[in-house]
């Protein structure tokens, strides 16, 4: 390990960034180093823009890839080699389009379910639309994370190393009562085919794509597409948007405790008209 990816390590670690991220910067800093076979401390500005051409124009990749980019080398030349520049002038961030998810209807996400034919797969890919969960928190739920007794889901860690609880609903209960029942899962509730490990996001993707071949409608299915699909659904059941944040762990709205204990129970509090519990998804059917 050189020196300079020694010291950005040490630099992500101590501001404790999420490990994805720590991974992924590092490997968007070598990417930009093996591009010119030098060392970053070598590069400037030109270099930085001549990269960011290059990525835009001969590799072609989305804003949304360039923006992982920008983030990598503003992170190195500001934290770790100290270079006093307007990084917004230097490495620019590109305008990332705004794009609405294609949604499935209630109907089509049973439909599609039920084209997942693997017991865990569908297990796993129902706790992602009746809790609303990304899959990288899907993937590592364990099974004491499901609390039976208060009907609730806790997400340990999820986005933004943020705790939170989600619903539990009486149907999802009895799906995972079932896949425990028939499988015994220890420690992780969805283990992989390494043992010891929690399933992989590579392979409930693949799962899902298996899936979609066999479903009908025309429209793209992903593991995060059915979590936008139980936000729509619980706005169209009528529930408040600032209800719908914290489920999904989010803060949009400034001063909005958005996870824990407490912004939990805040928003069982706020439910007077017990939209709660009469929409417990609304989804008795998951």
């Amino acid at each position: 390990m050189t020196s300079l990816r020694q010291r950005m390590t040490e630099d992500m670690q101590v501001r404790n960034l999420a490990l994805n991220t720590q991974t992924s910067y590092l490997q968007q800093v070598s990417l930009f180093a093996r591009h010119f076979e030098r060392s970053p401390e070598q590069l400037g500005p030109e270099h930085i823009r001549d990269y960011q051409v290059y990525l835009t124009n001969e590799k072609k990749l989305a804003p949304g890839s360039v923006l992982i980019a920008v983030a990598a080398l503003r992170f190195l030349y500001k934290v770790s080699l100290h270079r006093d520049w307007i990084f917004g002038d230097v490495i620019p961030a590109p305008k990332k389009p705004q794009t609405l998810p294609v949604i499935l209807s209630p109907e089509e996400v049973l439909q599609f379910l039920g084209c997942v034919r693997d017991r865990k797969h569908h297990a796993i890919l129902t706790t992602c639309y009746a809790a609303g969960l990304r899959i990288s928190e899907a993937v590592h739920l364990t099974v004491p994370d499901i609390d039976s007794a208060r009907m609730v889901i806790r997400v340990d860690q999820g986005k933004g190393q943020k705790d939170r609880y989600v619903m539990l609903s009486q149907k999802l209960r009895e799906i995972l009562r079932d896949w425990w029942r028939v499988e015994k899962p220890g420690h992780w509730l969805f283990p992989g085919d390494i043992e010891g490990r929690h399933i992989t996001r590579d392979a409930v993707e693949l799962a899902c794509q298996k899936a979609r071949l066999r479903f009908p409608v025309r429209k793209p299915v992903t593991p995060h597409s059915l979590r936008h699909a139980f936000a729509v659904h619980m706005l169209e059941a009528g529930t408040d948007v600032r209800t719908i944040q914290l489920l999904l762990g989010h803060c949009g709205i400034r001063g909005v405790p958005g996870n824990g204990e407490y912004g939990f129970r805040e928003m069982l509090k706020s439910d007077s008209g017990g939209m709660w519990n009469a929409n417990r998804l609304r989804l008795t059917s998951i």
